[in-house]
């Protein structure tokens, strides 16, 4: 076994020397002026990315953000809207139950499929929604929402709409403004490609006013984006101590994708996520997501008959590739391959290699190199010609 295997879950996602690099200088006093400089940069760098009003860079992970959008959208007894295609579309509704927020659930015919917007826009007339959460990659089943179809519906019904971008945001197009999103949750071990550790939480203005309008405290005083505000504002302002390695690691990150560009960020992970449909194709294996609805940012596959879950994974990481299991429902069923953030051609086709090898020592038929071949012939595509910004 290869004393490192290639990490080729969904998250932590590979992380590239020069940020690990910065993730071990010296860790500087949260109230030193040059790590104020770094804190201000990387806030202003998300908010220019996601187009958000205000941006929060909290210590934590995607679930506090999650919560934080949540309480802070809603108060106790209003009704939310969660349009789940998984696992963690439901999380949203057991935080809101949590809070004693009521709830109502949509969720596909069938793992794998997407909510339809007709039947989004039937459960919104209903009204009296002051919230709906959209989760734009699901990370327990890849489906990827069709969120523009769903956006007439929500926006109409003058709820807000809170969208999960953990396994999309800097690898999937997700304009807060453009949208009409108010609040975009995610973090930054997955397709920003640094460590974990981190909630961040993108906030509109219509958002913040609704918040700014609410009697009484949220729930919960870390969560609170009053809270958190005036240090976003003036980063040398204390409210709780920040990860300040992280900081100056996340600073490094962003960096990195915007030396790369947004855009041509984006247009690879699309060539990554068809590089690696194609080659699932040519190993015999079935994604979950439905024809269309495959997020370029991971995949979810189902094993053949015969492939026993924890045999397989054990054998893939023997062969030098780190691959998740199934969560939810999917669990024991399925595969989980993570190809985002700064990971390089080489690594991928690593990682097809290792799948291909696994499933040939679990008795699964595969023609010797055929998955390699047909992602390297999608990788090898030219690359679109976009702008850097």
């Amino acid at each position: 076994m290869p004393a490192r295997p290639i990490v080729a879950i969904p998250g932590p996602t590979p992380v590239r020397a020069e940020i690990l690099s910065a993730l071990a200088q010296p860790t500087l006093g949260h109230p030193q002026a040059a790590f104020v400089e770094i804190y201000r940069r990387t806030i202003g760098v998300l908010t220019e990315l996601t187009g958000a009003h205000r941006f929060v860079v909290a210590g934590g992970a995607g679930t506090l953000a999650m919560e934080m959008a949540v309480v802070n959208a809603l108060s106790p007894g209003e009704r939310l809207l969660v349009v789940s295609h998984g696992l963690f579309g439901d999380r949203f509704a057991a935080i809101a139950q949590s809070h004693g927020i009521e709830v109502r659930r949509l969720v596909p015919e069938a793992a794998g499929q997407a909510v339809r917007p007709e039947d989004l826009a039937v459960a919104l007339e209903e009204g009296g929604f002051g919230a709906v959460t959209i989760t734009h990659v699901d990370t327990s089943t890849g489906v990827l929402a069709p969120v523009t179809s769903y956006l007439p519906a929500v926006q109409r019904s003058g709820a807000l709409l809170i969208l999960d971008g953990v396994c999309a945001t800097g690898g999937i197009e997700e304009p807060m403004a453009a949208w009409g999103v108010d609040y975009l949750v995610t973090t930054s071990q997955k397709a920003l490609g640094v460590p974990p550790g981190f909630a961040l939480l993108g906030v509109s203005r219509r958002a913040l006013g609704k918040r700014s309008a609410m009697t009484g405290p949220v729930g919960g005083y870390y969560s609170d984006v009053l809270n958190w505000l005036p240090v976003m504002e003036d980063p040398g302002a204390y409210f709780a101590t920040p990860p300040v390695n992280l900081v100056v690691a996340l600073d490094r990150g962003l960096e990195l994708v915007l030396e790369e560009g947004l855009e041509r960020r984006i247009d690879r992970h699309r060539r990554q996520g068809r590089a690696m449909q194609a080659a699932w194709r040519a190993l015999g294996l079935t994604a979950v997501p439905a024809p269309g609805l495959e997020a370029p940012t991971l995949s979810v596959l189902r094993y053949p008959d015969g492939v026993e879950d924890a045999a397989f994974r054990s054998a893939a990481e023997a062969e030098g590739a780190l691959v998740a299991g199934g969560v939810g429902q999917l669990k024991g069923q399925v595969f989980r391959v993570g190809h985002m953030g700064n990971v390089t051609r080489g690594e991928l086709l690593a990682v097809v290699a290792a799948v291909e090898c696994a499933l040939a020592s679990c008795g699964h038929p595969v023609e010797s190199g055929c998955g390699v071949a047909a992602a390297q012939a999608v990788l090898a595509e030219p690359v679109a010609s976009v702008p850097g910004r």
